[in-house]
């Protein structure tokens, strides 16, 4: 009975194999998986980073967009914006209300429309860009780490074939831990490249969903514009 609790777990010893198979690495295997390593961390970085962010304009947005709703005027949504900052929503709308604002002080009433849906636009426009970046980043884990990871698996492969030749002996004991070395960074390349594609594909669904709701919010501020000024 002592013996079984004095043994160490599957787990430890698992873990214990592989940190033996990495310790035995070439230096070339090392800088393949350090560079995988510097991948996946800054990967994991933007992954919450961008979550955090999406999350807080989804929240920010649905905040505003309820009190726009309920405005009298372009005037009262303005008041109420400022607690929702920085909503991509609030951005859009301080962009339109800028050219009414402009085109009112100017000529005492609207002049263009199409130079405030312009204005939208560009409201839209950048506040897509801000949330949209570094997930690039992400597309560029997603496909470069399983072949940085392949270029590892190549390079130890060949590694423990050279060995196999120098040590003149051709059994699969002699070659086998070489190869498993190996593979370490086909695995590496693949624990780095799958939650990168993942969060890219989800990102960029998510973006997606706000892009449509600062379209159609752009048309709600362009009727608003046409019931406080008429024709």
């Amino acid at each position: 009975m002592g013996g079984k609790y004095l043994a160490s777990p599957p787990a430890a010893l698992q873990l214990q194999k592989y940190w033996e198979l990495i310790s035995n690495g070439s230096v070339l295997s090392y800088v393949v998986l350090a560079i995988l390593i510097v991948f996946s961390i800054y990967s994991w970085t933007v992954i919450f980073s961008k979550w955090s962010a999406f999350s807080a304009a989804r929240k920010s947005d649905a905040r505003f967009l309820r009190a726009f709703r309920k405005a009298s005027g372009l005037e009262a949504v303005m008041v109420a914006s400022e607690q929702f900052r920085p909503s991509p929503l609030v951005a859009v709308f301080d962009s339109g209300y800028e050219e009414v604002s402009r085109q009112v002080k100017s000529r005492g009433s609207l002049g263009s429309r199409e130079a405030i849906t312009r204005s939208l636009q560009i409201g839209t426009n950048q506040q897509l860009s801000r949330l949209e970046r570094n997930l690039g980043w992400l597309a560029t884990t997603a496909s470069v780490s399983p072949f940085i990871g392949l270029f590892g698996t190549v390079l130890g492969i060949i590694r423990a074939f050279q060995n196999l030749n120098g040590a003149g002996s051709s059994s699969l004991a002699s070659v086998g831990p070489g190869i498993a070395d190996a593979l370490v960074a086909t695995a590496a390349g693949l624990f780095a490249a799958i939650p990168a594609a993942m969060a890219y594909n989800h990102f960029g669904h998510s973006l997606k969903e706000i892009g449509t709701q600062m379209d159609d919010f752009s048309l709600e501020f362009l009727n608003l514009i046409e019931r406080s000024f008429g024709d």
